[in-house]
């Protein structure tokens, strides 16, 4: 073989090299920016459902085909350059209260099975879980949210009803830790 023959085909493997590199960047970036982004967990306010590290996977095309919904774990950008995870407690048109730490949602009770945890520590601590608050109306293209860990969680209770155009997506599943990997949904 010549040498000018082995050149070529080395410049040709090169390229076909450089091409699937560049296919693939370009595919990553259209994946996190449209369909899936990772998240990192900062704080506490989701404990016991989420923990201050944990790094999970935020479904971000999910809400072009749909709106948020009650019980999802949303990721939103809560300030300029910080974003917040919460759970969605109510939606457009829903009206949102707590009496006697319960959740009340248009009147009615909303049991919350993912504060068990938390409601036994401040129950043993003889503090309410969340304190009363409301009513609250939630407007169109806004959702009500709030962190798990009622006590130390700051949410629409302090800054209101988000808007939907603010919500980044919804957590899918936890993938670090290794040991805590689980569907957060």
């Amino acid at each position: 073989m010549s040498e000018e023959v082995a050149s070529s085909r080395t410049k040709n493997e090169a390229w076909e090299w450089l091409k699937a590199l560049g296919i693939a960047i370009v595919f990553a970036f259209l994946i996190r920016t449209f369909l899936f982004a990772p998240f990192i967990v900062d704080g506490d306010s989701m404990q016991f459902t989420l923990h201050d590290r944990e790094k999970l996977v935020v479904n971000k095309a999910i809400y072009y085909m749909t709106q948020p919904k009650p019980g999802d774990i949303v990721v939103f950008h809560a300030e300029a350059k910080r974003d917040y995870i919460k759970r969605v407690i109510a939606v457009a048109g829903d009206t949102v209260e707590v009496k006697n730490d319960q959740l009340l949602i248009n009147g009615k009770v909303v049991e919350e099975p993912y504060l068990e945890p938390k409601r036994k520590e401040a129950e043993a601590a003889g503090v309410p879980l969340t304190e009363d608050f409301g009513p609250v109306h939630v407007g169109v293209g806004q959702v009500f949210v709030m962190g798990d860990n009622r006590r130390d969680s700051h949410d629409s209770r302090a800054i209101g009803p988000v808007d939907i155009s603010l919500v980044v997506g919804r957590s899918e599943f936890v993938f670090w830790p290794l040991a805590e990997i689980r569907i957060t949904r």
